[in-house]
């Protein structure tokens, strides 16, 4: 387990000539220390002399951790943990889709363990999030582009019969604001209210005297229904004491087009999807599939956009609003309006993100494909 998080490296043995044209020389060191475990002992002399081309081979596979090892290494289908090592070593990109899929055979049920984020929406997440939390217990939105953690926090207020007009309390940190968020505080710890403080990677000395607060706090015993929500974008001036209290949530996009598909189709109500009529529930579903794809394409780097583009559920999102307002506009004519959705949808929702003509080409064709009758 040590090796599988630490990955050591051993540099006292440079990298063979003959290995040199495919394999990283920081994937030689990690092989270096892996051949230090009990049955790994040959792995190295077997990797340089007896099979270089197959190990090659397996190295550039499209899923290495899904594939059998060269000679005798075989064997270590039947040791799936061991096998992970070899991926750590070798193809630490592949190494959360190899954990993915250990979970998945290994554990009970292992699959809604991999898979509970991505067919949950942002809601249901902080819903379970907030049964975990306590007064004491902060729960931390560490920001990505396109989320709006305010939204979901108001959502879950009105969930459990707060009105967030008098129940959710926020201020924006920056200058001076320090002190408005300490009497937000003291009144929140002994009325019992919400307090949300955003963006606090902007005052990282405040955040020290935040955690001595929180702990004194601790000691007078706070109002059973205090909850303290912080945002901030990711950043190394937060204290680890702060990190370590809180219940941390962010909003990665999913790994894999499926659990794109699922993520962006939670992004919509059962309900409010259930009522929408028929051609528009078939465009939504044309919209959640031009979204994962293009947030998917990201995964190949300069060969899935020439630039890296923070296309976020956000995006989806207005775009369905956009879709439900022109839908409405038609006014049961039954005429979609494909020219205007796709140029509201290809050059500004996502486009809006584009710089480069050829991504630009590349957006209005899947949405030329995906938008019509």
């Amino acid at each position: 387990m040590n090796f599988l998080v630490y990955c050591p490296l051993t540099t006292e043995s440079p990298r063979p000539s003959s290995l040199k044209d495919w394999l990283p020389e920081v994937a030689w060191f990690a092989i270096q220390s892996l051949i230090k475990l009990d049955g790994f002992e040959q792995f190295s002399q077997h990797l340089e002399k007896e099979a270089p081309r197959r190990f090659q081979d397996w190295y550039n596979a499209l899923a290495p951790e899904n594939e059998k090892l060269p000679l005798d290494w075989k064997r270590l289908e039947g040791f799936p943990f061991q096998k992970m090592l070899v991926v750590r070593c070798l193809r630490p990109d592949r190494l959360t889709i190899a954990l993915d899929n250990f979970i998945k055979r290994t554990l009970p049920n292992g699959t809604a363990f991999v898979e509970c984020d991505n067919t949950s929406s942002a809601d249901e997440i902080l819903t379970s999030s907030y049964a975990d939390s306590t007064p004491q217990t902060p729960i931390f939105f560490i920001l990505s582009p396109g989320a709006n953690p305010i939204k979901n926090v108001q959502n879950l207020a009105r969930s459990l019969g707060f009105d967030p007009s008098k129940h959710l309390h926020q201020v924006a940190l920056g200058q001076g604001q320090d002190v408005v968020a300490n009497q937000l505080l003291d009144m929140g710890h002994k009325e019992g209210q919400w307090i949300m403080l955003q963006n606090v990677h902007l005052m990282p000395g405040f955040l020290f005297d935040l955690c001595k607060r929180m702990d004194s706090f601790a000691v007078e015993g706070s109002h059973p229904t205090f909850r303290l929500y912080l945002s901030a974008d990711p950043s190394k001036g937060i204290p680890i004491e702060l990190l370590e209290k809180s219940i941390k949530l962010t909003n990665e996009p999913p790994q894999g087009f499926k659990a794109n598909m699922n993520r962006a189709f939670v992004t919509f109500k059962k309900e409010e999807f259930d009522e929408r009529e028929s051609k528009i529930k078939t465009i939504l579903f044309g919209l959640c599939y031009f979204h994962s794809v293009m947030s998917e394409r990201r995964k190949f780097g300069p060969k899935g956009f020439n630039m890296l583009y923070p296309f976020s559920e956000g995006d989806l999102r207005d775009s369905s609003i956009v879709l439900q307002n022109y839908m409405d506009g038609a006014g049961g004519s039954g005429k979609i309006p494909w020219d205007d959705l796709k140029y509201l949808i290809g050059e500004i929702m996502y486009g809006g993100h584009i710089v480069n003509d050829w991504d630009r080409i590349l957006c209005a064709t899947y949405l030329e494909h995906l938008l019509n009758d």
